[in-house]
């Protein structure tokens, strides 16, 4: 077997949008960052993952991170060695797109991600069939999970060296396609993980999306009720799982002409009146033809997509879409398996019983 490789893809700013103003939300640091890839590399080294592939960044993460490999003594004498990909840096999310990219040509076995949901959406465009492992390190974070990155790293190195098979290691999971396709036929194509929500506005402008009066629909791909973001209004309407068949489409109402107001936490510390018109369930690869005639698209939290009259906008659910580390899974193998055990050495002037 060829020696593991995983890839690591850090934002460096995520969770530093606009909710961080209007919600009381915190900021995750530059050293908090470093210190969870810290943790990943002294993970991943004890699986056998001797090295890794990173995104590089001009935030000072790559630099930080440096001064920690260059020690080689302490807690940084066994991390797996990093080596940066070599390209430019815009300090845009087209720099995700590039290093996914970068990574799946380099045959990475595993990709672990640190950022919200639009971070994950990124790389999820572009990885192809690498399974990838979610940290939460956003503001709206409905698709990584919160876990400790030492666990995380764990797992991805324990299946990236080939001690836990695909079959208990991998999970599958769903997306939302995104086409608008003008009067001439001519189409434009994207992604959601978790959410597309339809607003009224007609310019892009700052991406976070935080004011209900101006959207107009939302559809999902899973509906966690106790998650943050524009999918917990369908998570505390219809509840439906992320590894669960189907999805959610939801039509929102003009202020007092809804059937109910639903109170939903749009972000962190933000707790907002939804009026709710009807909403139904999407089912795989049936399109859902869009009601609105004119407005944004916004994916997994951000504005991305306009449209306008001539255009036909359709929302499809899309299931076995791309494959993410399990991390629970891999740690109830590895304890069924006795994968984390060794034989314990006996000095050689211990007389053997």
């Amino acid at each position: 077997m060829s020696q593991p490789l995983v890839g690591i893809i850090a934002n460096p700013v995520s969770a530093r949008d606009i909710r961080r103003v209007i919600a009381n939300a915190n900021s995750l640091q530059l050293a908090d960052r470093v210190n969870i890839v810290l943790r990943l590399l002294s993970s991943l080294a004890s699986c056998g993952v001797e090295r890794v592939l990173m995104m590089p960044d001009r935030e000072g993460l790559k630099v930080m991170l440096e001064r920690h490999l260059a020690r080689k003594h302490g807690p940084d004498a066994s991390l797996a060695k990093v080596d940066f990909l070599d390209m430019p840096v815009t300090a845009r999310v087209d720099d995700t797109f590039r290093a996914a990219r970068m990574m799946r040509e380099a045959s990475v076995d595993a990709l672990i991600v640190l950022g919200g949901d639009g971070t994950h959406r990124a790389v999820v465009r572009e990885c192809g069939q690498v399974p990838i492992a979610g940290l939460s390190t956003g503001t709206n974070n409905a698709y990584p999970e919160m876990r400790e990155p030492t666990i995380s790293g764990l797992a991805t190195g324990l299946y990236a060296s080939g001690r836990v098979p695909a079959a208990e290691a991998l999970a599958s999971n769903k997306r939302l396609d995104i086409e608008i396709r003008d009067a001439n036929g001519n189409a434009r194509r994207d992604i959601a993980l978790v959410d597309a929500v339809i607003s009224h506005e007609q310019f892009i402008g700052a991406r976070a999306l935080w004011k209900i009066d101006t959207l107009a629909a939302v559809y999902v791909s899973f509906a966690d009720p106790q998650a943050i973001g524009m999918s917990a209004i369908a998570g505390l309407l219809e509840p439906l799982g992320r590894h669960e068949a189907g999805g959610v489409a939801i039509e929102l109402a003009a202020p007092g002409q809804g059937e109910f107001v639903l109170h939903a936490p749009i972000a962190p510390g933000l707790i907002e009146p939804v009026p709710i018109a009807h909403w139904t369930r999407l089912a795989n690869g049936v399109p859902h033809r869009v009601k609105q005639r004119s407005g944004i698209v916004a994916l997994d939290g951000e504005r991305e997509l306009a449209f306008g009259p001539g255009d036909e906008v359709t929302i499809t659910l899309t299931e076995h879409a791309f494959r993410s580390i399990d991390v629970a899974a891999c740690m109830r193998y590895a304890a069924a398996s006795g994968l984390m055990r060794q034989p314990e050495l006996r000095s050689l002037n211990r007389r053997q019983p």
